[in-house]
């Protein structure tokens, strides 16, 4: 049995609307991606094999909406939403947003094609600007630590476009799932950690320390974000090195004592010259 039958045969036994669905789950399985409650959008969703899947990982308490120009039948065994519509405009991306809240998503998976002309670069190139329209709704819709998975065709510009996904995220990989066809030329890049942080591995800044972390370390706060700095008592303002910036926050080393607290007292205070 060739590896085409196999998983069309499977999809039709397990009630999943097209043999794509096992890639998503190959994915998710390697890559560990969904999590009960996630919010997941699904760009170019139609027939709707992963948003079947992607539902039932996030499970009841989950959000999982999909977008096409083509209809999507309803899933009336899943609590999914549809939206007809380019994602490319402004009008759904509006109906995206809403549809995910402020809160944002937690994943943005495409597994989007272009119509083949059997001509390789040319359906390369297309493969890659459907890549990139999927890259900017995912950088709009995802929270910070947001996980993107997109589906692109190898090729001379594949590289530029990992690498500029690769800038924006903490961690990517190209995955090539058993249920893709022998002789299909497509990868999926899976990026994890959408990195929003205000500041970057090596940055020097100055910062004052707000509060104490519960593991002794003074927090600062730059745009609203949590850098955990060693060695720095709360009211002090510090010079930092940044360590290391995860989505949500960061570590910083103490480069300089910087000015402390006016409102302290001065310890040479009653001190008398001898």
């Amino acid at each position: 049995m060739s590896g085409k039958d196999e998983y069309y045969n499977r999809s039709k036994q397990q009630g999943y609307r097209s043999r794509a669905s096992y890639k998503l789950k190959q994915i998710d399985e390697e890559s560990d991606l969904f999590e009960r409650g996630d919010t997941v959008v699904d760009l170019g969703a139609a027939p709707g094999g992963w948003l079947q899947v992607a539902a039932e990982e996030v499970g009841g308490s989950g959000t999982v909406v999909g977008v096409d120009l083509q209809r999507i039948d309803d899933l009336e065994e899943h609590d999914v939403e549809t939206i007809r519509g380019d994602m490319t405009e402004e009008r759904t991306r509006h109906y995206l947003r809403e549809a995910v809240g402020e809160r944002g998503a937690d994943a943005v998976i495409s597994d989007m094609a272009p119509n083949m002309t059997g001509e390789y670069a040319l359906d390369h190139a297309r493969s890659v600007h459907l890549a990139r329209q999927a890259f900017d709704v995912a950088e709009e819709l995802l929270a910070p630590g947001g996980d993107f998975v997109v589906k692109v065709f190898q090729g001379e510009d594949l590289d530029a476009f990992r690498e500029d996904v690769r800038e924006e995220f903490q961690y990517l990989r190209t995955v090539s799932p058993p249920a893709s066809r022998d002789s299909s030329s497509e990868v999926y890049l899976v990026a994890r950690g959408l990195n929003t942080a205000p500041v970057e591995a090596g940055d020097r800044i100055e910062v004052t320390v707000e509060e104490r972390g519960d593991e002794g370390d003074g927090i600062a706060y730059v745009e609203g974000y949590s850098l955990f700095v060693s060695d720095a008592d709360v009211g002090e303002t510090v010079t930092v090195e940044v360590d290391d910036a995860k989505p949500r926050f960061g570590f910083a080393t103490r480069v300089d004592a910087g000015t402390s607290d006016p409102d302290a007292p001065d310890p040479t205070d009653g001190d008398e010259e001898v």
